[in-house]
């Protein structure tokens, strides 16, 4: 299974448009935001996708009745724990809410604005960095293949 990964969009709509085009091109089976939206215009656009998506809440989305609307119920606090591709995935925003040993095969975090990928013990933990770009210039996000538990990075949104 292949699927998006992308936080830290944080209203930027040039970079959410060019990463759910980039998402639907590759057809990935399911696109997962690890939070800081922002905004509910902004999150609209993941309504556009062409898979199942999910997402948690991020330290700047204060509007969150407006955002659950948006996004049809598909965003949850974090930390949240889906299965997909066989795979139990825990998706939270900022990685330090946490506990030490977790049991998952998978994290998907954000927060920090920086691409990462490691495997600690038998989980793969990701931060697909920030769409957004405003930190680094340049937007990223990332894809998994649950299969392979390959992680591919993509820069210069």
């Amino acid at each position: 299974m292949k699927i998006g990964l992308i936080s830290d969009t944080h209203d930027n709509m040039t970079a959410i448009k060019k990463a759910v085009a980039y998402f639907n091109k590759e057809r990935v089976d399911a696109v997962i935001h690890a939070g800081d939206f922002v905004a509910p215009f902004a999150a609209d656009e993941f309504n556009k996708l062409n898979c199942p998506f999910i997402g948690v809440f991020g330290n700047n989305d204060g509007e969150v009745k407006g955002l659950t609307n948006t996004l049809k119920g598909r965003i949850y606090k974090p930390p949240k724990e889906i299965i997909l591709g066989g795979k139990k995935i825990i998706i939270v925003h900022d990685i330090k809410i946490l506990p030490k040993n977790i049991d998952a095969d998978i994290v998907v975090y954000g927060h920090l604005h920086k691409q990462k990928s490691e495997m600690i013990g038998k989980t793969l933990y990701i931060n697909p960095g920030e769409a957004c770009g405003w930190l680094t210039g340049s937007g990223t996000i990332s894809l998994l293949d649950t299969d392979t538990m390959e992680v591919t990075d993509i820069t210069a949104l």
